[in-house]
């Protein structure tokens, strides 16, 4: 790995070490979380496959896999600060685009819906949230900064700032901004001595 993965890296370890209450140091966030040990092997396999070296590519992923629980397609493109928070059963498929920020929790699936060529797995924009066991499935574009609840099945796109639930999953009402009115008068009385 070269210097700039290892730097892309310890920036993921440090982002996780922020997002997660449960880490109690960078130390251990290297060492003995699943989500960064499944991105530093896909990062590797990724190289490969961008080199055309896909069988390398493919056992280092399968690799990865065994040992983290976590599935990545070497040719999907994953972003930086990216938090798999405790991965097992997280499936990532070769056409998905994942960008920086994004937090994706145990046993979900950016998979495809149909053998088709080109692209066939989701867009993952940034600072999205996916809940535990969320299937997102075909060429959808998850939006920036949204949240998609644990167990939804995501079969369209998700606009940015929604929150997404259910199956299939449906657009959660936004609550009315709370708003608060302050006024401020100045007292006119005056006061003889």
């Amino acid at each position: 790995m070269s210097l700039r993965g290892a730097r892309k890296m310890f920036q993921t370890a440090r982002s996780i070490l922020k997002r997660d209450p449960a880490a109690h140091s960078l130390l251990e966030v290297l060492l003995t979380y699943p989500g960064i040990r499944a991105l530093f092997w896909y990062r590797i396999a990724h190289f490969m496959a961008f080199h055309r070296l896909y069988t390398i590519a493919g056992f280092l992923s399968q690799h990865a896999a065994k040992v983290t629980g976590i599935s990545i397609s070497p040719e999907a493109q994953i972003g930086k600060r990216v938090f798999i928070d405790h991965g097992i059963g997280v499936v990532i498929g070769a056409t998905a685009v994942i960008e920086d920020d994004v937090t994706i929790l145990h046993g979900v699936t950016l998979g495809a819906r149909r053998a088709v060529e080109g692209r066939r797995h989701p867009y993952v924009k940034k600072g999205a949230f996916i809940g535990a066991n969320a299937q997102l499935l075909g060429t959808i574009t998850i939006g920036a900064f949204s949240k998609v609840g644990a167990g939804a099945i995501v079969l369209n796109n998700v606009a940015d700032k929604t929150t997404v639930v259910g199956n299939p999953a449906r657009t959660v009402n936004k609550l009315p901004a709370k708003v608060i009115n302050v006024t401020f008068t100045t007292n006119t009385s005056t006061t003889k001595n």
